[in-house]
């Protein structure tokens, strides 16, 4: 196994489209030429003729670390089957559309919410293992810092690192897993954000520091780096990075431990601040008889 992940739905970073039959097919919003690219491919996959009319109300923002590419995929093949009465199947759409090579937490999380943990890829064609989801507690929050000047490694940059990294540690294998079991599984059930926050630095300073040379340093973005650092210091656990960036992430044990965190820090400039609550649901699907429609909305993890 290969590229084992842990990764969180969250409530309000959403892709939100509706989908109809049309006379020709239109896309309208953002990610038209993934999407039109993405009908094109599954219309004969799932042996469908006609045209479609999708609007894109919402797009997670993309390079960030959010996973938006899959949530995307997964919207446009969810939003077919449903409109013609199709069964789903999210995890063999995925794997047609190319998603989930790596991390299977942005499928997973397409259909179920909760913190996922992943054994990682393995020899055959079909996304990762899920090997535990775990309830977030309702009350906790994530702090997500954006940089809206810099992008995550992604494409060919990305495919080029993973091929001149040397092979990820042993020693830091076996530490990522120590803190998975023994750290962040048990501190959820027992709801102790602080053993939590804990856990999920630690596994950010061992995967950081094998990453550092493909992304410039532990995190991809030093102004989100440093508004990290402020976060920590007023009281914030938990601090990482996303993926590839450049979002990073922190936790407080409610809106208003975050709120107050927020407010005695001090933001690095051209970065922006948000706090979000964990998601234990998966995608949701809004379903119209008149006119024949589907829309859907999901929130994207860290």
């Amino acid at each position: 196994m290969r590229f084992g992940s842990i990764g969180l739905p969250l409530e309000g970073i959403s892709t939100r489209l509706t989908i109809a039959r049309a006379a020709e097919t239109t896309v309208e919003g953002k990610e038209t030429a993934r999407i039109l690219d993405h009908l094109a491919k599954l219309g004969p996959h799932l042996g469908l003729s006609g045209h479609h009319r999708i609007v894109v109300h919402e797009a997670i923002p993309d390079h960030a670390g959010l996973g938006s590419g899959t949530q995307l995929a997964l919207a446009v093949s969810a939003a077919l089957r449903t409109l013609h009465g199709l069964p789903f199947d999210v995890s063999a759409d995925a794997v047609f559309l190319g998603r989930g090579t790596r991390s299977g937490i942005g499928v997973a999380a397409f259909e179920e919410g909760g913190l996922i943990l992943d054994a990682g890829k393995g020899s055959r064609d079909q996304t990762p293992t899920v090997i535990s989801r775990q309830h977030f507690p309702e009350e906790w929050r994530a702090i997500l810092v954006f940089d809206g000047c810099a992008q995550g490694i992604h494409g060919e940059a990305e495919i080029s690192a993973f091929r001149e990294l040397p092979s990820f540690p042993a020693t830091s294998s076996a530490a990522i897993c120590r803190h998975v079991l023994m750290g962040i599984m048990p501190a959820l059930i027992e709801k102790d954000i602080l053993a939590f926050g804990d856990a999920v630095t630690a596994i950010q300073r061992e995967v950081g520091n094998y990453f550092a040379p493909a992304q410039g340093g532990l995190f991809t973005s030093p102004a989100v780096e440093a508004t990290l650092t402020q976060l920590a210091a007023a009281g914030a656990v938990g601090i990482g990075q996303s993926s590839w960036g450049p979002t990073g992430f922190a936790f407080a044990a409610s809106q208003a431990a975050a709120e107050r965190i927020i407010a005695a820090a001090r933001p690095e400039a051209g970065t922006t601040i948000r706090i979000l609550g964990g998601r234990n649901g998966g995608a949701k699907i809004i379903r119209s008889v008149t006119p024949p429609r589907f829309a859907m909305e999901h929130e994207r993890h860290n």
